[in-house]
C-alpha cells in the first residue's frame, strides 16, 4: 500500500488533537507493545514521526499489515508518517543450546562446532559456517550483546577452543560479534533481498542496510531499490569498525546515516562510543546527511516510567551534536508504556531545543550587532563542505542567503518548495531558529521530509505557481495557529516548481 496525500497538511488543524512542534524528530519501532491501529495511534498522537519496521521478527503478511495501518492512521490524522523498513543484515546469531541458556564462567573452556546442532551446553553452532575458518587465535568473540567475552585459544579444523574472559548466562539465538575480524559474509541475505523487493513494491520511505561495510553494498541496495521503481531513501547504519574506517566514502553514497549504538558498542571499544557517535554525527553534517541515533536512548523505560539522568543527557546531547532523529527501539516495541516514554523523548527534546535556540539567538544578535552581514549559518555545527547529491549549487547559494534574510527580518515561516527533499536537508542542516515548512506534491518525499530536522511537511497541489504556493501556505499557517497577519514568510523556491536550481527567495507580509 503505497498511501495517497488527499489529507495531508492542509487540513491538519482538522484533525484529532495535535502534537505541539518538536523540531528534532522522533523514530519509534513497531512491536508487540504497540501492534494494532489503536497503538500506532498512541503514538502518533505522542509525537512519532516515522515508524521502523524491524525486518528481523515477525513475517512478511504482519509488516504488510501494519505498514497499512500506518497509511490509515496517517490519512485519519491528517499528518505524513513516515515508514523505515530495516533488514536484518548478515547478523550472527548461535543456534539452539540444549536447554535453551547456559551460564558461562570465567575461566573455563568453550567450543565453537561446525553443524546445525549441538547436544553439549559448552559446544556452540552459529548461523555463520564460515566463523571458525575466519577466526585466529588472539580474536576476541561477544556474545548475548558484548555481555559474555571470549577469547580464542586454539582453532582446529572442525572446532574453536575459546576461553571465557568474561561471564554470564548465554541464550539460544542470541547475537555473536567478532570485534576487528574481517568477514567473507554478503552484506544481504537472500531474506534481506526479499524484504527490500516487499519495501519496494510497499512504497517504503527509507530502508536501511544493517553492518555496512562500504560505500559498494550501500549502492547495490540503491540500484536494487532503483530498478524495482522504488524512490526509498537508503539508510546506512554504522555499526561496524569497517564502516568507521570507510566512514566518508559510506556517508557519501547513503542518503541517511544511522549510529547503531547496539552493535557498534560491541565491535568497538565500548569507551571510545561517545568521541565515535560524535564523529560520526560531524562527517554527516559536513555531507549535509540526514543522522538517526538509536540504540538505549531511554532504555530504562521499558520497564520504568521515567528514564535515569544519563539517559536524558544523553539524549541531549545527542541533539546538541546534530542529530535529526533519535530513535526508539525496545522502548515502544515491546515496553510497559510505549506513549510515554515517546512523550518524554519529546519533552527532553523540547526542553534542549528550547535552550539551543536561545543561544543561537543571543549569538545571532550579537553578530548582527557588530555587523549587518551576520549570519543564519550553523554556529554550533560545522559548516557543509560537500555539496548534497541532487543539490543544485544554486539553490545551496539561495537557501544560505534566505536563512540570512529571515533570521535578520525575525521571519515566522522559512518555506521551501522542493520536489525531491534534497532542498528542505539543505535548509535543515543549517538548524534556524526559523521554522521550516517543506512544501510538496509528491507524497514520496512529503513522507521522507519527516524525518528532517525541524522540517513541517505541508502538501500542495500538483503544479502550483509561487502564488498559489504563498496563499497555500498562508491558509495552512493561519488555520494552523503558525501565523498571525503581519507575520514575515521568507520562500525559496524555483522558477518552474521543482525545475532545476531554486533560484528565487521571496519575502512574504502575510
Amino acid at each position: 500500500m503505497k498511501g495517497t496525500i488527499s489529507n495531508l497538511g492542509l487540513h491538519e488543524a482538522d484533525a484529532s488533537p495535535r502534537v505541539a512542534p518538536v523540531r528534532t524528530k522522533i523514530v519509534a519501532t513497531l512491536g508487540p507493545a504497540s501492534s494494532g491501529e489503536a497503538g500506532i495511534r498512541e503514538l502518533v498522537e505522542g509525537g512519532v514521526d516515522v515508524f521502523r519496521l524491524n525486518m528481523a521478527h515477525g513475517s512478511v503478511g504482519k509488516h504488510t499489515e501494519t505498514l497499512a495501518m500506518i497509511r490509515q492512521v496517517s490519512e485519519k490524522v491528517g499528518r505524513p508518517i513516515g515508514v523505515l523498513v530495516d533488514l536484518a543484515g548478515p547478523k550472527i546469531r548461535l543456534g539452539e543450546i540444549p536447554g535453551g541458556h547456559v551460564e558461562c564462567v570465567e575461566g573455563n573452556d568453550l567450543f565453537f562446532i561446525r553443524g546445525a546442532t549441538s547436544e553439549q551446553t559448552d559446544h556452540f553452532v552459529t548461523t555463520y559456517p564460515a566463523l571458525i575458518d575466519e577466526v585466529a587465535v588472539g580474536d576476541s568473540i561477544m556474545l548475548a550483546d558484548g555481555t559474555v567475552s571470549l577469547v580464542v585459544v586454539e582453532r582446529r579444523s572442525n572446532e574453536v577452543r575459546c576461553r571465557v574472559v568474561q561471564g554470564g548466562v548465554v541464550r539460544s539465538r542470541q547475537g555473536v560479534n567478532l570485534p576487528g575480524v574481517r568477514l567473507s559474509v554478503a552484506a544481504m541475505s537472500a531474506d534481506d533481498w526479499k524484504h527490500a523487493e516487499w519495501a519496494a513494491s510497499e512504497g517504503a520511505d527509507f530502508v536501511s542496510l544493517s553492518f555496512v561495510r562500504s560505500s559498494v553494498e550501500v549502492n547495490l541496495l540503491k540500484e536494487l531499490l532503483r530498478t524495482r521503481n522504488s524512490s526509498a531513501r537508503v539508510v546506512a547504519k554504522i555499526e561496524k569498525q569497517e564502516a568507521i574506517e570507510n566512514l566518508e566514502s559510506i556517508i557519501d553514497v547513503a542518503d541517511v546515516v544511522m549510529v547503531a549504538r547496539g552493535d557498534l558498542g560491541v565491535e568497538i571499544d565500548v569507551a571510545s562510543m561517545p568521541m565515535v557517535q560524535k564523529q560520526i554525527i560531524r562527517v554527516c553534517q559536513q555531507f549535509q546527511k540526514p543522522v538517526i541515533v538509536a540504540t538505549q536512548m531511554l532504555d530504562s523505560m521499558q520497564h520504568s516510567r521515567r528514564p535515569t539522568r544519563a539517559e536524558t543527557t544523553d539524549v541531549a546531547n545527542a541533539i546538541l551534536d546534530g542529530a535529526d532523529a533519535c530513535m526508539l527501539s525496545g522502548e515502544t516495541a515491546i515496553g510497559d508504556h510505549p506513549r510515554r516514554v515517546v512523550e518524554m523523548m519529546r519533552r527532553i527534546a523540547q526542553s534542549t531545543e528550547r535552550q539551543y535556540l536561545e543561544s543561537r539567538r543571543q549569538y545571532l544578535e550579537e553578530l548582527l550587532g557588530r555587523s549587518r552581514l551576520g549570519t543564519a549559518g550553523n554556529e554550533f555545527l560545522p559548516r557543509p563542505q560537500h555539496l548534497m547529491h541532487g543539490l543544485h549549487p544554486i539553490t545551496q547559494a539561495v537557501v544560505e542567503g534566505a536563512s540570512r534574510i529571515a533570521a535578520e527580518l525575525d521571519a515566522r515561516l522559512f518555506v521551501v518548495a522542493s520536489k525531491s527533499g534534497v532542498t528542505a536537508i539543505a535548509r535543515s542542516k543549517h538548524r534556524g531558529a526559523v521554522p521550516t515548512v517543506g512544501l510538496t506534491d509528491d507524497p514520496v518525499t512529503l513522507r521522507q521530509m519527516t524525518l528532517y530536522w525541524g522540517v513541517t511537511p505541508v502538501v500542495v497541489p500538483v503544479g502550483a505557481d509561487v502564488n498559489q504556493l504563498l496563499n497555500h501556505v498562508c491558509d495552512w499557517g493561519l488555520k494552523d495557529g503558525r501565523l498571525e497577519r503581519g507575520d514575515r514568510i521568507v520562500l525559496v523556491a524555483g522558477i518552474g516548481f521543482g525545475a532545476g536550481g531554486h533560484n528565487m527567495a521571496m519575502v512574504h507580509e502575510v
